[in-house]
């Protein structure tokens, strides 16, 4: 069997095994929003799975993928699962178990779980493919600039949630928007951040010819944070929520960092 088959089935294997276990520990606590947490944690299960199948792949280039993707999933998992022990049950999901027809623990598996688990594993393909042993194997300037890309990438959405949870933490701020800091630029900074991390880590990959391939795993990324439940699925609650929120959409750029619009019958808004 090629290494890249070999690699993608076994790694398929892991996720769906590990979302199975999850959804059980999720019908012991009757919550599922900690699977957010585990969404960031598992793309570092499968670079570790990765690494440690294919030993006859470029050191320089599995290193550089694995810690990135270590310290972008970790940090990541890790807010998460403090937002979500802070905050509690997630009202999206809430929501959409509500909805539910039948049996809502089957729901929560096949559309919460395993419907996650392969959404995982299509988005995490630079980091399969891009440590199977391939030609050139040696670390490029292609690989240089996804590097510089995906650091970039995990700085902003640091400091996007750092600005985020410090903003609600503060009970003045109940029920205003957030518009300081990167949230003056672009309305999701923790999203564009995400983004870019993936994109350099398929600059990476994309070294190494199959690496190509997983362009598809940050195409679906962009696609799930900009237009299905990332972006989209937040805004459409805000603008429920926040009176402000429409004036915020008129002056702030949506995904990538801008400076803001100036807004017809605001002279206060910011240029």
């Amino acid at each position: 069997m090629a290494d890249w088959i070999y690699v993608l089935a076994t790694n398929f294997a892991v996720l769906i095994a590990a979302m199975v276990l999850l959804w059980l520990l999720s019908i012991a606590l009757k919550d599922v929003s900690f699977i957010d947490s585990f969404w960031a944690f598992g793309f570092v299960l499968v670079a570790l799975v990765t690494y440690a199948m294919t030993p006859a792949g470029d050191e320089g280039r599995k290193a550089l993928l694995l810690a990135l993707t270590a310290v972008w999933g970790l940090r990541l998992g890790g807010y998460l699962l403090w937002r979500w022990r802070k905050e509690g049950a997630d009202k999206r999901y809430v929501a959409l178990l509500e909805r539910a027809k039948g049996n809502k623990h089957l729901f929560a598996l096949i559309n919460v779980f395993l419907l996650q688990g392969v959404l995982l594993w299509v988005v995490s393909l630079p980091v399969q493919l891009g440590q199977v042993p391939a030609t050139p194997p040696a670390l490029g300037i292609l690989a240089v600039a996804g590097a510089v890309l995906a650091i970039v990438g995990i700085f902003f959405e640091s400091i996007g949630d750092f600005q985020m949870a410090r903003f609600k933490a503060d009970p003045a701020n109940a029920g205003k928007v957030m518009d300081k800091g990167l949230w003056r630029y672009t309305r999701h900074p923790n999203y564009f951040g995400d983004a870019c991390v993936w994109w350099g880590l398929f600059l990476i990959a994309a070294e190494t010819g199959i690496g190509l391939a997983s362009v598809v795993g940050p195409l679906l990324l962009t696609f799930l944070l900009v237009k299905w439940s990332g972006a989209a699925l937040l805004e459409r609650r805000l603008k429920r929520s926040r009176p402000e929120y429409e004036a915020y959409i008129a002056r702030t750029s949506g995904f990538i960092p801008m400076p803001p619009r100036k807004t017809a019958g605001a002279p206060g808004d910011p240029a």
